[in-house]
């Protein structure tokens, strides 16, 4: 029986370490560019062909992520370290530029490409058109429940994230980041704009919640159904945390790496209640089971904080300018991080007193500890400890794991002793060292050759068997036998390390097709009949409906279908105008409809350009994020948004039915005629709309790009403007302001 993988994170050496010696299978890590955590430590060169080496060496996989959207400027480099991890023998690369995944493939067909959850793997179809460009493994979108997944049929490798960070936007669909910061989410930037404070607003007035983070989610937790994700299919269990800490990487890793064996070993699996209580501390926004088992609304988000919440500690009995006393309820240690609830502020314990008022270094429960009031708290509360420097110092003594092998010596007299080590997968290495001569006073017993072979504890390696053929009354110095040992060692340490990796996948070969060059269009996305008619008034070339009534009501050959972005089932069409959304609408559609596609494919570069086209898609619009000035201007037939409200996230997320109906499974809130919108400490206000039950954001500004028109029509030859809520004269106006800049 083929077992789960286990995948941890590891944002730097020390972590890396810490999830090999705590049992993973995989790891995942990044280079200094190029991934979608350019915040973590990450590895340079040097210490990436260190790190693969050292995960070979313990029979551990490594996937280096290089999953960011890659600019035409960028191609080259991109290339080159691709061939630098497939030089060096990474096990695979986690990819998301639908581009660069096509290029990689033609130029290292034998490199094994996993899809990362940012390509928003959601449905059949797109994971169908990965597959078929070659694509051995796909991380699925952490809002598909586990009977989803199940009901995914592919050829390919299935991977879910288990624990961690969650992200409240389809991962991949997110420009809240990169509009509002310039720092892209799908860049490796992210300033996690869902982290942050909001108000909801209905009809422009403050809708009162209980807490103001409206879009921060719990931390992922499957500890407790680790079987049924098993017996599910799923390959791999990815562990979130390439941010985290060593500590954290090492417990999350050993707690999941005991709950797997147990399965396999038709154990039941126990979380007791210290482990329980060691990864709350380690980092928790309180936990969820998620969308893989079901949870939404307040099961799934935590409203009250974003950070980091620790364990109880105790409540503060007396406070004042210089002092705060605390009755405790767990031990405090100076060096302790400890945060107050009531104020939502935090500190480190630098001076701890006991009750006599003695300086300490460690105040037990039950007892008072009194702390400097350096950060000014003015309120009784409970107060959380959020950080445990007697847990980490535990959690740092990792027990080295041991690979174990089966050592066979010859010692013959006359010819050369031989010593050969093999591990359990069968590298092999012979090593041969001086000749065995007769003894003469002091012959040498099994035992004795044996008591210098196995001392192997500055290696890796530990004896499974030990097989030992030998004549009588042989002699053989002891400095031999340490030699031979240390020698059959290094040997096969090497041949671990550089063992080649080969999957022997296809070559993939794409035909490239021609196509038609349109004519410079002015092209506009309308959301009511008001826009649309405004735009039939002015006879603009191309018009997107995300109405489908309205698009039957005044279909013609210009005017085209606004699919969805997120789609479960697909609705059959046949020559039919579509303007897909999202990669599998591509693969389901292409053969029997008219289709163009939109930006939120994230399309940056020549190959994505080149890749779109052959699949039959006629005309490209690319993501708002692109660098105009790097657009290669002769390539098929782009389009530019100059104007409109560009989407920063779409949600499974409702915060109408948790913040005002509760949760309320039948809530019909989103069907009404009020306007909701959430409104950040700036004052900037978000329009929010639904599509069916997803949750839609806009940018609290229009993108305006008409005075760059000139510079925009030698790069691409479609302009679109995008309408939210504008009138029929609102849109009138800004049509015929863009004609006149044409």
């Amino acid at each position: 029986m083929k077992k789960v993988e286990l995948l941890s994170p590891a944002g730097d050496y020390k972590s890396l370490y810490f999830a090999i010696h705590n049992g993973a299978d995989a790891v995942y890590l990044g280079g200094k560019r190029f991934g979608a955590r350019n915040y973590a430590s990450n590895f340079d060169k040097e210490e990436m062909i260190k790190a693969i080496k050292y995960c070979h060496l313990y029979g551990v996989k490594i996937y280096v992520t290089v999953n960011t959207i890659i600019f035409d400027d960028e191609i080259e480099d991109f290339i080159k370290y691709i061939e630098f991890l497939y030089k060096n023998n990474v096990d695979a690369v986690i990819m998301q530029d639908v581009g660069m995944i096509l290029k990689i493939r033609e130029l290292f067909p034998d490199l094994e490409i996993h899809a990362s959850t940012q390509m928003h793997n959601h449905n059949t179809e797109g994971i169908n058109l990965l597959e078929n460009l070659g694509v051995k493994r796909i991380v699925f979108a952490r809002e598909l429940s586990l009977e989803q997944i199940k009901n995914i049929k592919c050829n390919v490798e299935k991977e879910v994230f288990v624990y961690g960070a969650l992200c409240v936007c389809y991962s991949g669909c997110c420009l809240f980041s990169s509009m509002n910061t310039n720092r892209s989410g799908n860049r490796g930037e992210c300033v996690a704009s869902c982290r942050l404070p909001y108000k909801l607003l209905k009809n422009n007035k403050e809708v009162k919640t209980n807490g103001k983070y409206i879009l921060s989610p719990k931390e992922l937790n499957t500890i407790n159904y680790v079987d049924s994700l098993i017996e599910s299919g799923v390959d791999s269990f990815k562990i979130e945390g390439r941010m985290k800490s060593p500590e954290y990487v090492g417990l999350v890793t050993k707690i999941y790496r005991k709950a797997i064996d147990s399965y396999y070993e038709h154990k039941k699996f126990y979380l007791d209640a210290k482990t329980q209580k060691d990864l709350m501390s380690l980092f928790n926004r309180e936990f969820t089971k998620g969308y893989l088992f079901g949870d939404y609304g307040s099961s799934l988000m935590n409203i009250n904080s974003p950070n980091h919440q620790g364990i109880h500690l105790g409540s503060i009995i007396e406070v004042n300018k210089k002092i705060i006393k605390i009755r405790l309820d767990e031990d405090i240690n100076q060096e302790d991080g400890i945060r107050f609830i009531e104020e939502n502020k935090g500190m480190i314990v630098n001076r701890l007193y006991n009750e006599k008022k003695l300086l300490v270094n460690q105040v037990k429960k039950g007892q008072i500890a009194i702390i400097d009031n350096k950060i000014g708290i003015t309120k009784k509360g409970e107060v959380n400890k959020t950080i445990n420097r007697s847990l980490i110092k535990e959690l740092s003594l990792v027990e080295e794991k041991k690979i174990k092998i089966d050592v066979k010596i010859k010692s013959k007299k006359g010819f050369p002793l031989e010593v050969s080590f093999k591990d359990l997968s069968g590298n092999l290495v012979n090593v041969k060292g001086e000749e065995v001569e007769e003894s003469i006073n002091s012959p040498l017993t099994k035992k004795d050759i044996e008591k210098h072979i196995i001392k192997l504890g500055n290696t890796p390696f530990i004896v499974n068997n030990i097989d030992i053929i030998m004549d009588d009354n042989v002699f053989i110095p002891n400095s031999f036998l340490n030699e031979i040992r240390r020698k059959a060692a290094s040997k096969l340490i090497e041949l671990r390390e550089n063992k080649k990796i080969s999957n022997n996948l296809i070559s993939l070969k794409i035909q490239d097709r021609a196509f038609e060059r349109e004519k410079l269009n002015l092209n506009v996305l309308v959301r009511s009949e008001a826009q649309l008619k405004a735009a039939l008034d002015s006879s603009v070339d191309n018009i997107y409906v995300t109405d489908y009534n309205l698009y039957k009501k005044y279909k013609s050959s210009n005017v085209y279908f606004s699919l969805p972005r997120v789609i479960e089932k697909y609705k059959e069409y046949k020559e039919e105008n579509l303007l897909v959304r999202e990669l599998g609408s591509i693969n389901k559609y292409k053969d029997k409809n008219n289709i163009i596609s939109d930006y939120t494919l994230n399309i940056v570069n020549k190959e994505s350009l080149r890749l779109l086209n052959n699949l039959g898609v006629k005309r490209i619009c690319l993501s708002p994020e692109i660098r105009i000035n790097n657009i290669e201007s002769s390539l098929y037939n782009t389009e530019i948004v100059i104007y409109g409200r560009i989407e920063l996230m779409i949600t499974k997320y409702c915060p109408l039915n948790m913040l005002i109906n509760k949760d309320d499974k039948k809530c019909s809130l989103c069907m009404k005629n009020d306007r909701y919108s959430l409104q950040d400490e700036q004052n900037r206000i978000y329009p929010i709309s639904h599509d069916g039950h997803l949750t839609i954001i806009y940018d609290h500004k229009n993108i305006n790009l008409i005075n760059d028109i000139d510079k925009i029509k030698e790069k691409a030859n479609n302009l679109r403007i995008d309408f939210l809520e504008e009138s029929y004269e609102e849109a009138l106006e800004i049509i015929n302001r863009v004609r006149r800049k044409i």
